[in-house]
């Protein structure tokens, strides 16, 4: 009997999923667990598993359709099964012949068609006022003996509304200066756009910005890079910004929280889940690294590295995307000095760092070149208050600029 496989609840509260890319066509043989499709959501792309196995009747959707949670996405039966809504009209009745007549189907007989405004019954005065009126009378009920059409039934007849049509919707595909290209907001740029207004709308941001004096950490940074590089990881600032953030924010902890908007509660996290920001040609992904209070800086630049190929990749869990308390975004890795990131709501910050570089800077009366590093911290003002911001970018600050103070291999 055929089955329809509907698109489930895959947490983290989405609704809706994209289809990628199908996996089987129409007609093929299917086993349980066998992927059927690739479904990109809000999070990231999900291989749809067969909960049945059996033929393909129908997919439902195409590639790049959206599919909502409990539509079906798949039918899946036996061979040669049609699917019921598919199914052809019974077939007509066999004409008249000899031999006993047919039997009546069971179940319920089939309901009489509406009759016609010719065989309602109705004196003619009584259709000449329906006329009058604008009425069809084969519309109204009547109350009179027989089911006969009185006056009374006329006047008081209220007509249903006609239904509106929907406006059509004309997309232009030029203006008065040239040409225009239409790209639909799917996948993950939906999911930012989304996750963006969600921030805007409810948390209050303002922004901090100040600078270290980078050239510390990058002694540090060539120093420690020949043994964790040999181990196969890529050592960038990353992972001392890491650890110097999450100094800072046991000296600050409501910059490690969340506001509990119903409860009216300022929630404190007692642990240390960093989100990084990863630009994928899509959008934006925010894979956390969980606990990096205890870690190493090995570690750390180890498992950033995988969660940002993972990323782009699309292979992502979707636990590697919840839990997070705070976030980074790297724009230095592009250039610029000063940002105004938007908040990772329902967190309470978000550190942008910008990119390292030598700059002049004026030092005792004299100009000096000096090798910077710009912060700029965006926060909930609900939440932390702005000379609460400052001296947490001022501690930030103070542990990157003497790096080797850091607990470095983890606790």
């Amino acid at each position: 009997m055929a089955k329809d496989f509907i698109f489930p609840d895959v947490g983290e509260g989405i609704t809706e999923g994209e289809i990628v890319r199908w996996l089987v066509r129409e007609g093929d043989q299917v086993e349980v667990d066998q992927t059927l499709a690739e479904i990109e959501t809000d999070k990231a792309v999900v291989e749809m598993p067969s909960p049945y196995a059996g033929t393909v009747l129908k997919l439902h959707f195409k590639e790049k359709d959206l599919i909502k949670v409990g539509q079906p996405l798949v039918t899946i039966g036996e061979k040669g099964e049609v699917p019921a809504e598919a199914a052809p009209a019974a077939a007509a009745a066999p004409a008249p012949g000899p031999g006993p007549a047919p039997a009546a189907p069971a179940g319920p007989a089939a309901p009489s068609p509406a009759p016609t405004g010719a065989e309602v019954l109705a004196t003619p005065k009584v259709r000449a006022l329906a006329k009058e009126l604008g009425l069809d009378i084969g519309a109204v009920p009547g109350t009179g003996p027989g089911g006969r059409v009185t006056e009374e039934d006329v006047r008081a007849f209220r007509p249903a509304p006609a239904e509106k049509k929907p406006p059509l919707k004309v997309k232009a595909k030029y203006d008065l200066y040239g040409t225009l290209e239409r790209i639909p907001l799917r996948g993950v740029r939906r999911a930012t756009a989304k996750k963006m207004r969600e921030s805007l709308d409810h948390a209050a941001h303002v922004t901090h910005c100040d600078e270290a004096d980078a050239g510390p950490l990058e002694a540090l940074r060539q120093k420690m890079k020949p043994e964790v590089e040999a181990a196969g990881a890529k050592l960038t600032y990353l992972p001392f910004i890491v650890k110097a953030l999450v100094e800072a924010l046991k000296l600050h902890p409501t910059l490690n929280a969340t506001l509990d908007e119903e409860e009216s509660e300022i929630v404190v996290r007692k642990y240390y889940n960093i989100g990084i920001a990863v630009d994928i040609p899509d959008g934006l992904i925010v894979p956390v690294v969980k606990a990096a209070d205890q870690k190493s800086v090995a570690d750390l630049a180890a498992e950033i590295q995988a969660l940002a190929q993972a990323a782009k990749e699309r292979t992502l869990d979707l636990a590697d995307l919840k839990g997070g308390t705070f976030s980074i975004t790297n724009v230095g890795v592009i250039g610029g000095d000063i940002a105004t990131p938007i908040i990772n709501y329902p967190e309470a910050a978000i550190l942008a760092t910008m990119k390292i570089a030598d700059r002049a800077r004026v030092e005792g009366g004299a100009v000096v070149v000096k090798k910077t590093l710009p912060l700029c911290l965006a926060f909930d003002h609900r939440v932390v208050d702005g000379a609460e911001a400052a001296r947490f970018t001022k501690d930030l600050i103070r542990f990157l600029e003497a790096p080797e103070s850091l607990p470095l291999g983890g606790e």
